[in-house]
């Protein structure tokens, strides 16, 4: 049963209220699934809600104004990379994400930490303005330069079309991703592109409009490869989803470890609080059910697939915000 509500003049699907309400069972009575640590491939940092632009759809709500999540600081991302080797959890992925990273006043600095480290770095951005302040794209240089080959861009491209992804994030805003994309080529970045699935007729389609864009413009990056071109699905807290119980792994086919809660967990510093707290997941921001402690330790238990985006984006949808 789902309950539908009016919006501006539409009828839309709200998710039924009775859902995802129980950690351990669904509103049919179901046992839930959950997702057991495995090993961390993957610890993501949000290095601040603040971003240049307003999405018209943020699944983390960010906008030039945002400050749920405050900049982080080396002091604060430093126990977390001590705590990686205490636990002997060897060379891993360390993902910043925002709000747009490049506006932390810290990222040149946070960004050397990891890599001193061993690790690789994957970089969520926009491309524009806040990257191309010529004191952050010295500091790129710089690391790019000490670092070869152990750090990754993915660009938010939502659509290869101007029209597409400008309807996302705003008039002008295509052309000035590009012109980001374009300083990052010619000086020899490993480059990857995030689209949104919702704005093209299929995955076939998506990826042959990117090809011709890439092509067209030189970028090294294979768009069919999935790792390289990653298509995520909307995530739509008024679309009606099934909750996933533990018979869903043998009906779907879907195995617990292929998803992101089983390798991954994330760094955030909310307003007001003295120090960090970790999350399950990148997605489930605002569900207090997924703080997961202070501590890589205390983080690295099962996690109940108790909210909506866990069916869409992550089951259903077979998305991971890793590569």
């Amino acid at each position: 049963m789902v309950r539908l509500a009016r919006y501006d003049n539409k009828m839309t699907i709200v998710i039924d209220p009775a859902k995802f309400k129980d950690p351990l069972i669904t509103a049919k009575g179901e046992k839930r699934a959950k997702v057991f640590f495995k090993q961390l491939d993957t610890l993501w940092f949000n290095t601040g809600s603040q971003c240049n632009i307003e999405c018209a759809n943020c699944y983390i709500a960010s906008s030039p104004t945002a400050d749920h999540f405050i900049y982080l600081t080396p002091e604060d991302m430093a126990p977390y990379l001590d705590e990686i080797d205490a636990l002997d959890m060897g060379k891993i992925e360390i993902g910043f994400t925002g709000g747009e990273p490049y506006l932390n006043p810290y990222i040149i600095r946070l960004s050397e930490m990891a890599l001193e480290r061993g690790h690789s770095l994957l970089v969520l951005t926009n491309a524009m303005k806040p990257m191309m302040r010529p004191r952050v794209q010295s500091g790129l240089l710089d690391i790019q330069h000490r670092f070869p080959g152990k750090m990754t861009l993915r660009v938010s491209l939502d659509h290869f079309t101007r029209q597409g992804h400008d309807a996302e994030r705003g008039d002008g805003s295509y052309d000035i991703a590009l012109e980001g994309l374009r300083w990052l080529t010619d000086n020899g970045f490993d480059l990857h592109i995030a689209g949104r699935a919702t704005f093209s007729e299929s995955d076939v389609a998506a990826r042959a409009g990117y090809a011709k864009l890439i092509e067209e413009h030189g970028w090294k990056i294979d768009a069919s490869n999935p790792a390289h071109v990653m298509l995520f699905p909307e995530m739509d807290d008024t679309m009606d989803v099934p909750e996933i119980t533990t018979a869903c792994w043998g009906i779907l086919d879907i195995h617990p470890d292929s998803l992101m809660c089983s390798h991954s967990r994330m760094v955030v510093r909310r307003k007001g609080e003295a120090r960090p707290v970790i999350l399950a997941c990148t997605l489930l921001w605002d569900d207090s059910q997924f703080e997961m402690g202070k501590t890589l330790s205390q983080s690295l238990g099962p996690v109940a697939l108790n909210h909506p985006h866990c069916a869409k984006f992550c089951v259903l949808g077979g998305a991971s915000c890793s590569a």
